[in-house]
């Protein structure tokens, strides 16, 4: 390992993907159902690869590759060995709803002060947190690494990597129940990254009005937010249907909508605070934050105004866009709403409670997908294509529209003219 090591210290960086191979990177050919990157170890190569990691034993001793027993697990390896070397902060994110723009508002507050490194884009599983490791150079000041999680003991495994200084779990609801099998399972597999942090002697950043997450750290120091007893609490001023919001005596307008991000902005001034960040800094970089990924961005189409937060989907976070969406003063309002996926056994009767929460919110709602078909009645389309279809008969006009579902519905070509 140390080896290969001193090769990372002299490349690009570390690549998984042809397609993206930059000039002296280390390209490690992953495998996986569906695709083997060791069939691209020599093009790897020829595109500028300095050297290339592959499980081919037909490439021992050849220049310019590395043959190891298990591609992956020396990616994993190899990013524990760079995490070691560094000597500057981690902080560890994980949660069921909201970790990764609490990530990218924590980034957009610490990067005021300091060289910050962070998880990009939605890097955050087996693969995407070594990436994010092996990122981090030798000039950045201080680390954020986002980790998700679709089953059981995960975040334990992913903070094996990271052996994060500081942690942070947004909440902790139901997604993904297929694979986990129970919320207690999911409450396990989140706190991993507590107790990671604590086998480090480091600090935690919890949220005082969660009565879950304050029962778990209820014996650890931390940083408290939000709660009644916290010295970091805010308030909204206004979400129409940018939220507006009050925090130490000033209001600050942001980019988000949605109630819920109160608790992810109030996250990013705990860390913002704990790292010396000043008042006027945060607040700078919470004005001046704008949402991407299908991740509450707000867009005007024509006389629509759109909602776009349709990078994921759960029963949680369906329930609070929707509540969102009630609290808005708008004259005309439509739910557009994929289904949830990896709900397991819970699936129909989840689905069921959406439905029914948008009747008692009386919020017109289209629903796609089998799960909605089976209880949404003549408003649920099986296809985004069906339900473009009846979007071009009867088209929106001046209209207020939330656009929610699990990513594999691809709610990203509804359209809306």
């Amino acid at each position: 390992m140390k080896e290969l090591y001193n090769l990372f210290l002299q490349s690009s960086g570390v690549c998984t993907d042809t397609r993206n191979i930059v000039k002296d990177c280390i390209f490690v050919c992953l495998k996986g159902e569906n695709f083997d990157g060791n069939n691209f170890a020599q093009a790897a190569l020829e595109q500028g690869a300095k050297c290339v990691v592959t499980e081919r034993t037909d490439f021992t001793g050849k220049n310019g590759f590395v043959v190891v027993g298990n591609t992956l697990d020396t990616l994993q390896q190899l990013s524990l060995y760079h995490r070691r070397k560094l000597t500057i902060p981690v902080i560890g994110i994980t949660g069921t709803n909201g970790k990764t723009t609490t990530k990218e508002l924590i980034a957009a507050v610490l990067t005021q002060k300091y060289k910050t490194a962070f998880t990009k884009g939605n890097l955050n599983n087996h693969i995407g947190v070594p990436l994010t490791l092996l990122s981090i150079k030798n000039d950045d000041e201080i680390a954020i690494v986002e980790m998700g999680a679709n089953h059981n003991g995960e975040i334990a495994q992913l903070c094996k990597f990271v052996e994060p200084d500081f942690g942070l779990i947004t909440n902790i609801g139901k997604a993904h129940i297929e694979g986990f099998g129970s919320v207690e399972n999911i409450i396990n597999t989140k706190k991993a990254v507590y107790d990671a942090v604590r086998l480090r002697g480091g600090e935690l950043f919890v949220n005082a009005a969660d009565e879950r997450l304050t029962e778990l750290t209820k014996d650890y120091g931390k940083v408290a937010f939000s709660g009644a007893n916290s010295e970091i609490t805010g308030e909204v001023v206004e979400m129409n249907p940018y939220l507006k919001v009050r925090i130490f005596g000033t209001t600050l307008q942001t980019h988000l909508t949605g109630n819920y991000n109160l608790n992810n902005i109030l996250a990013a001034v705990a860390v913002g605070k704990r790292f010396n960040v000043s008042n006027k800094q945060i607040f700078n970089a919470l004005e001046n934050y704008i949402p991407s990924n299908n991740r509450s961005q707000i867009n005007k189409i024509g006389t629509n105004t759109i909602i776009a937060d349709f990078y994921n989907a759960n029963p949680t976070s369906m329930t609070a866009a929707l509540n969102n969406l009630s609290a808005i003063t708008s004259e005309k309002k439509l739910a557009i709403l994929g289904e949830m996926r990896e709900l397991g056994a819970e699936s129909a009767t989840e689905h069921r409670k959406i439905v029914e929460l948008t009747e008692k919110l009386h919020i017109p709602a289209l629903f796609v997908g089998n799960e909605f078909c089976r209880c949404g009645g003549a408003t649920a389309f099986e296809t985004v294509d069906a339900l473009n279809s009846h979007l071009a008969e009867n088209k929106p006009q001046s209209t207020l529209i939330l656009i929610k579902g699990s990513r594999g519905v691809h709610l990203e070509n509804v359209r809306i003219e």
